[in-house]
């Protein structure tokens, strides 16, 4: 197990993975909060400078308001979910940068449409914040909902306007 911390234009952000892939996130905030945050749930984690760089430099390019596609080639490895949990964190994963949808239409998208309340429980458990980007899932009458990531509803809606901006200057 590896983690790495690395500034921002909105503070530090961790990343922590292992062979398999991504296991956590932690959205930007202080070096140390940051770290506490990050390795709370993780067993003799290794700090590795040099631990996904090119994920950290398009980290870094999306808090400078940048327009960033977190591929699905980013391996995620986000532990231990039920086949339910799993195809909602995949759906999310699959919101283009600037969209939202709402928890609703999350839940019509893996055939579960009756599912509202499950799908934002899973999504309070994302372990991946902005590489599965739960803060584009939004409610039906246009709420931004919960957000359970650190900073909570004032970082989603920062996030979200964030990435408005972006693509209007992509399209200027």
């Amino acid at each position: 197990m590896k983690y790495t911390i690395f500034k921002t234009n909105w503070g530090y952000f961790g990343i922590a993975g292992n062979k398999s892939g991504l296991v956590g996130t932690c959205l930007p905030t202080t070096k140390e909060r940051v770290k506490s945050l990050l390795l709370k749930d993780l067993k003799a984690a290794e700090y590795d400078k040099t631990f996904f760089s090119e994920l950290a430099e398009q980290i870094t390019a999306y808090f400078e308001g940048s327009y960033v596609d977190f591929s699905r080639d980013i391996p995620a490895a986000p532990g231990d979910f039920s086949e339910f949990g799993m195809a909602v964190l995949n759906a999310c994963r699959d919101i283009r940068f600037g969209e939202t949808i709402s928890y609703e239409q999350l839940a019509d998208k893996i055939g579960r449409g009756g599912a509202v309340r499950a799908v934002g429980g899973v999504l309070a458990r994302n372990p991946l914040p902005l590489i599965i980007p739960c803060h584009r899932v939004i409610c039906s009458n246009g709420g931004l909902g919960g957000f359970s990531a650190f900073g909570g509803v004032t970082v989603k809606k920062k996030m979200l306007e964030l990435e408005k901006t972006s693509i209007k200057r992509v399209r200027a």
